[in-house]
């Protein structure tokens, strides 16, 4: 039976000039891999030695299957090249959708609709919170992920703590999520959920060992969920000292730990990673 490796992408494998800063001095930088570009600008990067072992775990064949698992929206995916061979299957919108072979799976995406619909708060309540709520002092973007969830793009050092907080309790009672990642405040709904999304791959591929990693609390299912998992030193797990028996708190941070939950990937599928 295959392992399943299900990895969360930005803060985790792949980096932003902005969190490239989380590594290290620049005199002591690695080299990188561009692998993602916007506008006609580099926008993305994982080292080199990463971007190797990745190539190495997609090589694996049928002992291994990589799914890239991500908030993304399917068009932010779909701007990532990462090395190695092309996954079968992708994890979208925070689970709302499953791509397989780069192609919605529509039942899924069915079943993930009606489960929000029966279970939370509607997004537009959402939206109109965050419209009225939020200060244009601060907020630079509104912005609805494909009809599923809401973030906004801050000026974060202008954003109040207080605010982050209160918007949490609100949203919590409405059985809603929020995440702050960077520049960016998610506010999610509780049952769009990675975990459940990398469940159903493991179901249709046989997968009796899943592996997972992540840095942010909507990682935070994804890595319960698996077998083993692991969290770098950076984002808001680590932040918050955040752990459980199956997950590894690692200490490297940055660039430096997607180089580190790579090779324990493969580590944990058998393999010795260089």
């Amino acid at each position: 039976m295959p392992v399943l490796v299900a990895s969360d992408l930005d803060r985790t494998l792949i980096y932003s000039s902005a969190a490239l800063a989380l590594t290290m001095p620049d005199a002591q930088a690695p080299r990188l891999l561009c692998v993602e570009v916007h506008e006609s600008k580099p926008l993305s990067f994982m080292t080199e030695t990463a971007a190797g072992l990745l190539t190495e775990l997609g090589e694996l064949g049928d002992a291994a299957v990589f799914v890239p698992t991500t908030t993304r929206t399917r068009k932010q995916y779909q701007r990532i090249n990462l090395p190695g061979p092309e996954p079968k299957f992708a994890i979208c919108a925070n689970g709302g959708h499953l791509l397989v072979d780069g192609v919605t799976d529509e039942d899924w995406h069915a079943g993930v609709q009606a489960k929000l619909a029966a279970e939370c708060a509607p997004l537009e309540e959402v939206r109109e919170h965050l419209a009225t709520s939020a200060d244009p002092a601060w907020v630079r973007k509104h912005r609805i992920a494909e009809d599923l969830f809401a973030y906004l793009v801050v000026e974060r050092e202008l954003l109040p703590e207080e605010w982050v907080k209160e918007l949490a309790v609100w949203a919590e009672n409405r059985g809603w999520t929020v995440s702050l990642q960077g520049r960016k405040i998610y506010a999610v709904p509780k049952p769009l959920t990675k975990s459940a999304a990398m469940r159903e791959v493991a179901h249709r591929t046989g997968a009796t060992l899943t592996l997972a990693a992540g840095d942010s609390l909507l990682d935070a299912d994804l890595l319960l969920a698996a077998d083993k998992a692991w969290r770098p030193g950076h984002g808001e797990l680590a932040d918050e000292s955040w752990t459980a028996p199956q997950v590894t708190a690692l200490s490297e941070r940055g660039v430096l730990a997607g180089e580190r939950i790579l090779r324990e990937f493969l580590t944990a599928s058998g393999t010795s990673a260089p």
